[in-house]
């Protein structure tokens, strides 16, 4: 008979909440994520990508709020799953309880880490598409393209290069040049 495989512990809430807070992980399904710092050029991508929506909102005077990690979202209890993604909109501020986004945020940005992009490319569209986000974009430093997969409706997902003027779905009028971040990296 072949020896038992011991069972995996998962992680709830309250061990979650122990971590210390200088330690990067995410839980999916209850099983911790240890995370990689970003590179400069992912900061970069992020503040300029921050900045850009963060205007748009502020212009218009909306109601949703940008968020950026590290900021922990809450997408199910049991089994736990917390991610960070990397910027966020979030329009239901009934969601936010100070601490975190219980719930799935309206927007959701992950910018692509070369050791780990199955996480965004897999993981994170299964537990993001699954938890209710309505728009996730995957920017792929690497291969210089947006994946932008909007949810609502007719599920969409469209591939862009860097040299391309792309459009937030959930908003009427945001559109984004990323040609302009790109030559920022000078890639």
């Amino acid at each position: 008979m072949p020896a038992l495989q011991p069972q995996l512990q998962l992680i709830t809430l309250e061990q979650y909440e122990t971590l210390p807070n200088d330690k990067r992980v995410e839980v999916f399904d209850g099983i911790i994520y240890d995370m990689a710092s970003p590179s400069q050029e992912h900061q970069t991508i992020s503040l300029e990508l921050s900045n850009i929506i963060y205007n748009y909102i502020k212009s218009r005077k909306g109601s949703c709020q940008l968020l950026t990690a590290p900021f922990d979202i809450k997408l199910s209890d049991s089994p736990l799953t917390i991610v960070q993604p990397d910027i966020m909109v979030i329009c239901d501020k009934d969601k936010l309880d100070g601490k975190r986004c219980n719930g799935a945020p309206d927007f959701i940005i992950e910018i692509v880490s070369p050791g780990n992009p199955a996480d965004d490319y897999i993981r994170k569209l299964y537990h993001y598409k699954n938890a209710g986000v309505r728009e996730y974009w995957i920017v792929d430093p690497r291969r210089k393209t947006v994946t932008v997969n909007y949810f609502e409706g007719n599920m969409l997902t469209i591939q862009y290069s860097f040299d391309s003027v792309i459009k937030v779905n959930i908003y009427e009028d945001l559109l984004i040049n990323f040609s302009g971040i790109s030559d920022m990296l000078n890639i």
